[in-house]
């Protein structure tokens, strides 16, 4: 596994009903950029994606928005797009979420709707299929994601889930975890392979 330079947040583009995730947004942004570590993200600037944003900005993260073009109204104002390091505009969502995965080394799935629950899917299908074996984390503030958790164990036992081995994200209570998770299982996968774990020298 590469050193972790930079990280995919998935999450919703409205605020949902606890301010608890739309805070937990805002932490994940400082932590990313306090370490250094470049947030990569659908680009929305309203809801807990311009928490995200914002608060990596403020602690003077770097930000790459990618985003379709017909997306563009309805999650974010061209103001705010201007604020962001990099820009990508794509023609589709397929091209967006194949952006996405070529620019991430690590996986973060905050609370969100439909959307952020088929990117982070995906994501674990990849990795069960061989196709990376980037960290992936479920961000599971207040408990959000317990349901498709043990919906996940549920497969798994009734022997749906092959490569198990593989399809094993990290869940992280709390917003101020998720950085440090990240780059422990970094660690601990170069440590394995017998590389030199100090290496990853941002925590």
């Amino acid at each position: 596994m590469k050193t972790i330079e930079s990280v995919c947040v998935y999450c919703g583009s409205s605020n949902g009903r606890n301010a608890i995730h739309f805070q937990a947004g805002l932490t994940l942004g400082r932590g990313l950029g306090e370490a250094g570590i470049r947030l990569v993200y659908g680009a929305g600037t309203r809801g807990i994606m311009g928490a995200v944003a914002r608060g990596t900005m403020e602690a003077g993260g770097k930000v790459t928005g990618i985003i379709p073009r017909f997306l563009i109204r309805r999650e974010a104002n061209e103001v705010d797009l201007a604020e962001l390091d990099e820009l990508i505009v794509t023609d589709d969502m397929h091209q967006r979420k194949h952006a996405m995965f070529e620019r991430a080394d690590a996986f973060v799935a905050l609370p969100g709707g439909i959307g952020t629950l088929e990117e982070i899917v995906e994501i674990m299908t990849w990795a069960q299929l061989a196709r990376h074996e980037k960290p992936m984390v479920f961000a599971n503030v207040g408990g959000f994601w317990n349901p498709l958790l043990t919906l996940i164990d549920h497969m798994k036992q009734e022997g749906f889930v092959h490569s198990d081995h593989r399809v094993r994200p990290i869940v992280v209570d709390h917003a101020e975890a998720i950085v440090p998770a990240i780059l422990a299982a970094a660690t601990e996968d170069r440590s394995s392979n017998g590389e030199d774990p100090a290496v990853i020298d941002r925590m």
